[in-house]
């Protein structure tokens, strides 16, 4: 079902990759089309700021992408978080997030020899969270499974992994792009507005949790899939820029 018109009164929480953007094979590759900073700025004047880009990526790349737009944004899951005003939140040292880099820092040289005798599979580390990415090998799924497993279980609880569009990542258990939306919906500009949120993966799921929670929109971007939280749906990228754009998105 198509969600309803875009309302300037909402809080718009954005996905990048798969929402706002194509998948590319590698997320170097990914195209970025001229008219999406300006739309990004455009509905940050509409929303009076309350719009946020919630990714896997790190912040500093989000900038890169959308230069010159730079606004409120969660990097990492919820790993780490920029305010409007510019406020960089970073990851803490609590003793969940030590035991997490620790369980990290043993799982790398696993993964990274997987990686070297397994051609087409390549990985993702954005220092708090590993991913493995095998758009290139699908082949070694299983395989990649089984490695996510086994480091999951060396973690006792301190990781979780989330399996994507042909990619598995583990991170601390504490990220989540439902506790990033979570924690804006606390500050201004995004209080007192009902949340929306578009995401086209698993990993987007607490997040569209997260502001059904609240009375808001969830918005699944692509084709259907397996059970999920989200509300509505929109069939592709350009769709979902279509919607944000106020366009006719069928």
């Amino acid at each position: 079902m198509n969600p309803p018109p875009r309302d300037p009164r909402s809080a718009l929480f954005l996905d990048v990759d798969g929402t706002l953007l194509d998948i590319a094979e590698r997320p170097e590759l990914v195209k970025v089309p001229p008219s999406l900073p300006p739309l990004l700025d455009r509905l940050a004047q509409e929303h009076h700021g309350a719009v946020a880009v919630v990714s896997g990526r790190r912040i500093e790349d989000i900038d890169r992408l959308f230069i010159p737009w730079q606004g409120a944004a969660a990097g990492l899951h919820g790993g780490e978080r920029r305010r409007l005003d510019g406020t960089v939140i970073p990851a803490t040292d609590s003793e969940e997030e030590l035991a997490a880099r620790a369980a990290l820092d043993r799982l790398r040289p696993l993964i990274a020899q997987f990686a070297a005798t397994a051609p087409g599979v390549w990985v993702e580390d954005k220092g708090s969270t590993l991913a493995m990415h095998y758009r290139a090998a699908p082949q070694h799924d299983a395989e990649i499974l089984d490695l996510a497993r086994q480091g999951l279980d060396d973690a006792h609880g301190a990781l979780r992994m989330i399996a994507g569009k042909m990619v598995v990542e583990l991170q601390p258990r504490q990220f989540g792009k439902g506790g990033a939306v979570a924690a804006f919906l606390e500050e201004q500009p995004f209080r007192g507005r009902q949340p929306v949120f578009l995401g086209d993966d698993v990993t987007d799921e607490d997040g569209f949790a997260e502001v059904n929670k609240r009375g808001g929109l969830s918005i699944r971007v692509g084709p259907p899939a397996p059970p999920t939280a989200a509300a509505y749906e929109l069939p592709t990228v350009a769709a979902a820029l279509a919607w944000l754009a106020g366009k006719d998105s069928a």
